[in-house]
């Protein structure tokens, strides 16, 4: 059959039609200057991460598997290498580089890393297709907008089943940044997202043991999105009701918890209120939800002064706790840095004893460090029923001394959730420290203009800018 047949297929309006007519329809003059601006800022933070997650062991060894797939060729430049790889393998690399040190962005409502999977796959096919800098953002903002609020449409039940959103629907983000930067039709765009519900995966079981396989997730998601709508493009058909249908994404995935989805959220406010405002910007450089502990504990760290302590309360949201706080053993001793990445007893450990989190407790020295384990042992969490949450990921410490005094903070809004937002010269300067590990300060302030002037600019020369050679001595 033709693409046009039967005609009963293009006369229902789906999810997917909707979106594809967002998608396709968006004119860049039409999203608020503020809105564009803070797009900018938050491809400014993805892309400094990038950089600094060149100075580790992970990025290298990724890069040796896909450089072994791809042989010689390769037109895409990788971040921070000075080397190419074949245009999805690059998206697959990059997106690596932007969450691999769990350090990026995260919309709270659909509990998602939209960045990580979104930046990387316009950008390799914006450098393609020597889209103008303009088209890139507009396409950016395209999947940013989508991919966030199918996320949120789920009311946070992919996480409770074992799905990973970043990667899981993160390809619908990208299917549909991907169908606008090609110039698809809304047709074809419809077909594109049902495309992408066969390719769309991301499994938490690397929460068990530290694997590194959530780090691969926004790249696969980006490497689908791009083949989706590239197939679409050329007449491939895919299903009209890849969200709602009797298998599609929400029925399949969740089984009866899809029954509290709430599927008008995919495109409340679409074009109209824009979810990249609500977009978190991480200021501590491991999953967010265990940033309201790490940074209650933080301020404690002064009144605390070593004291001998006999028990700590964490505090934290119901929906949360399965991702930071079990199983406990593996939480109070993370074997790697994913681990630690992921663990409210680490976490407040580390912001009691050294006053804050940073990149330097990824280091095999800081999370095998006996000092900060025996605190971590003293470590209990707790659900906090009351918490706002999934709007925000808050939580309270509460330290009991051996002396009977106790210590409590409660950071009931995380920092860089909505109301508490970091402003676009904090993410520059988040931008510049992670940045000037791998690069110098010139270079990164080369790329800083080159992106908070994007709309003057073009793809192909910000990826070639990105693609200079870092520094490799450190985390070897």
């Amino acid at each position: 059959m033709t693409h046009a047949e039967p005609a009963a297929r293009a006369a229902a309006t789906t999810l997917s039609s909707q979106l594809a007519g967002f998608a396709t329809g968006l004119r860049l003059e039409d999203v608020p200057a503020g809105v564009r601006s803070r797009a900018s800022y938050l491809m400014l933070d993805a892309l400094g991460i990038a950089l600094a997650s060149t100075q580790w062991d992970f990025s290298r060894v990724t890069l040796a598997g896909l450089r072994e797939l791809a042989g010689e060729g390769g037109d895409t430049p990788v971040i921070g290498y000075g080397q190419n790889l074949p245009m999805r393998d690059a998206v697959v690399m990059n997106a690596l580089l932007v969450h691999g040190l769990d350090y990026d962005d995260t919309h709270p409502s659909g509990v998602i890393h939209a960045t990580t999977s979104v930046l990387p796959a316009v950008l390799g096919l914006g450098h393609r297709q020597r889209a103008t800098g303009a088209e890139l953002l507009a396409s950016y903002i395209v999947g940013m907008e989508t991919a966030t609020r199918l996320g949120a449409a789920a009311k946070g039940g992919f996480h409770q089943v074992g799905f990973h959103p970043t990667g899981l629907i993160g390809t619908f983000g990208c299917t549909l940044a991907a169908a606008r930067m090609l110039g698809l039709s809304v047709d074809h765009t419809t077909d594109a997202q049902g495309i992408a519900l066969s390719f769309a995966s991301g499994s938490l079981e690397f929460l068990q043991d530290g694997a590194w396989t959530k780090r691969i997730h926004p790249g696969w998601a980006g490497a689908g999105g791009i083949t989706a709508a590239t197939l679409a493009k050329n007449g491939f058909i895919g299903t009209r009701a890849a969200y709602e249908g009797r298998f599609g994404l929400y029925r399949s995935h969740l089984g009866p918890l899809a029954d509290a989805c709430d599927l008008s959220l995919a495109t409340a406010g679409l074009g109209e209120t824009w979810e990249i405002e609500r977009v978190a910007v991480k200021p501590v450089p491991a999953c967010h939800f265990t940033h309201a502990c790490a940074d209650a504990a933080a301020r404690l760290h002064a009144d605390w002064k070593g004291a001998p302590i006999r028990r700590i309360v964490a505090k934290v949201p119901t929906g949360a706790m399965k991702t930071v706080c079990e199983p406990i053993e593996n939480k109070r001793r993370p074997a790697n840095a994913y681990e630690a990445q992921f663990s409210i007893p680490y976490s407040v450990a580390t912001g009691l004893r050294l006053g804050g989190f940073t990149l330097d407790a990824l280091e095999p020295r800081a999370y095998e460090d006996a000092q900060t384990l025996a605190i971590a042992a003293l470590v209990e969490c707790e659900a906090d029923p009351t918490a706002d949450f999934p709007r925000y990921f808050g939580g309270e410490v509460i330290v009991e001394l051996a002396d009977g005094r106790v210590l409590r903070h409660a950071e009931p809004v995380n920092r860089g959730a909505e109301g508490r937002p970091i402003s676009g010269g904090d993410i520059a300067r988040k931008f510049t420290d992670n940045a000037t590990r791998a690069v110098s300060q010139a270079h990164a302030d080369h790329i800083l203009n080159a992106v908070l002037d994007i709309e003057r600019g073009n793809a192909a020369e910000l990826a070639q800018l990105l693609g200079t050679p870092a520094r490799l001595e450190k985390n070897a």
